[in-house]
């Protein structure tokens, strides 16, 4: 299972959150979300557990808790919302022909 982790302080790594979450099972990856520009870490990441039943016990255990004076907040990932936009296409930059 897949969860979401936020709240999360900037300077957290992706080994902090296995360290933190291995404590209630079993690991399989872990992930800090950063910004692409500059490198620096946007506060949140997501966790895969082995199984449901050990990221269930990491939300209870963990949810709500405090990590270097922040409050985390753990929950089961939801797929992404689409925007509404075709991130694969290029943006329409005809209204610039029709200002010159």
């Amino acid at each position: 299972m897949r969860l979401y982790v936020g709240g999360l302080p900037y300077q957290t790594t992706e080994q902090d959150l296995y360290d933190l979450f291995g404590q209630t099972g079993n690991v399989t990856s872990a992930t800090v979300i950063t910004d692409r520009a500059s490198g620096r870490s946007k506060g949140f990441g997501f966790v895969e557990m082995a199984n449901d039943q050990e990221a269930r016990s990491a939300i209870d255990q963990l949810n709500g808790t405090t990590l270097e004076n922040r409050t985390i907040t753990v929950s089961e990932a939801r797929e992404r919302q689409s925007t509404g936009r075709d991130r694969d296409r290029r943006p329409n930059n005809n209204y610039r022909s029709n200002r010159y």
